[in-house]
């Protein structure tokens, strides 16, 4: 029997959460959005969303300051950064029933070993976003590009719920497929996420554009794609290497691009270090295949933020 969840609770309702969530209650259905920052903002005005793919104006939505006000529901959407994950035992468990699914659509690793230290590892989904999103203002999102998902099992058990979701979201006009395999997905994005989001910030707060258009920079994208590629084989994931220019090239489309981590960078956020660098560096290590090019950049992107915050 297929699984169709009746209530949806979004946990951290910044760009990812907010676009997602927004399509899921554009159309129809049952979404509660966990609001801090922008709780004035939600109740007073809604979200809105404008999106290359069709704007989306929702002028009153289900929100609430505590999980303990959304209360249980079928599926909890992870969608804070990384970083906040040390909050994750206080957030889930009011939001959670016996059968509750918790799917995390956060970048890196580690995110769904982090999930089962509170929930039922049997019942962990990973969603992996490719997208161009960007929080303008408070509960308002600029949508400008891509916005596929890709879902997957964290443990066998539930590979059908993950098939499940993606047929539901696709129905809401959301373009999701499901994968037979979340580690290789994850590897997959990391081919991306590892050398853009870190090399924006070590270079002192670079756009892609301008990371492509400099020859040394640009060639260290590709050096830095090509390692994540052979760790990720080392590690079981079959990635192609077409993986390297097919990313290089749907990202010259984008434009003067701001990824996430550059975002946390320049606005004195905490920055998702360990999840997105430090974890598959360790994971690679692990398996004695190191990562010389990623370890340098980690390196230079914590320079970088010693440098921001100061002693």
């Amino acid at each position: 029997m297929s699984w169709n969840p009746a209530s949806t609770a979004i946990v951290g309702s910044g760009a990812i959460g907010i676009y997602y969530g927004a399509r899921l209650a554009a159309a129809g259905h049952d979404v509660r959005f966990l609001v801090r920052s922008d709780a004035e903002a939600v109740r007073t005005r809604g979200l809105h969303v404008g999106s290359v793919h069709g704007d989306i104006e929702l002028p009153a939505v289900r929100s609430a300051e505590s999980p303990e006000a959304i209360g249980p529901v079928d599926l909890v959407v992870v969608a804070w950064k990384a970083t906040a994950n040390l909050h994750l035992a206080n957030t889930l468990p009011p939001l959670m029933h016996p059968h509750t699914r918790v799917l995390t659509l956060q970048n890196g690793l580690g995110n769904c070993e982090a999930l089962a230290r509170v929930s039922d590892p049997r019942h962990i989904l990973g969603g992996l976003c490719f997208v161009c999103l960007n929080r303008i203002a408070p509960a308002r999102v600029s949508h400008t590009a891509g916005g596929n998902v890709v879902i997957g099992a964290w443990r066998p058990e539930a590979r059908q719920c993950a098939a499940d979701l993606a047929a539901i979201w696709k129905s809401a006009a959301i373009r999701a497929t499901a994968t037979p395999c979340l580690a290789q997905a994850q590897w997959e994005k990391l081919v991306w996420n590892i050398p853009f989001n870190g090399l924006s910030i070590a270079e002192g707060g670079v756009t892609t554009d301008a990371l492509l258009a400099n020859p040394r920079t640009c060639g260290r994208i590709r050096e830095i794609m090509r390692e994540v590629v052979r760790a990720a084989r080392a590690l079981g994931h079959p990635l192609d290497d077409t993986l390297v220019e097919r990313n290089i090239e749907r990202t010259r489309p984008m434009g003067p691009y701001r990824p996430s981590s550059m975002i946390d960078y320049l606005d004195g956020r905490e920055v998702e270090t360990d999840a997105i660098w430090a974890e598959p560096i360790r994971r690679a290590n692990a398996i004695s295949t190191p990562m010389p090019g990623t370890t340098r950049l980690l390196a230079a992107i914590r320079r970088r933020i010693e440098s921001r915050d100061g002693p």
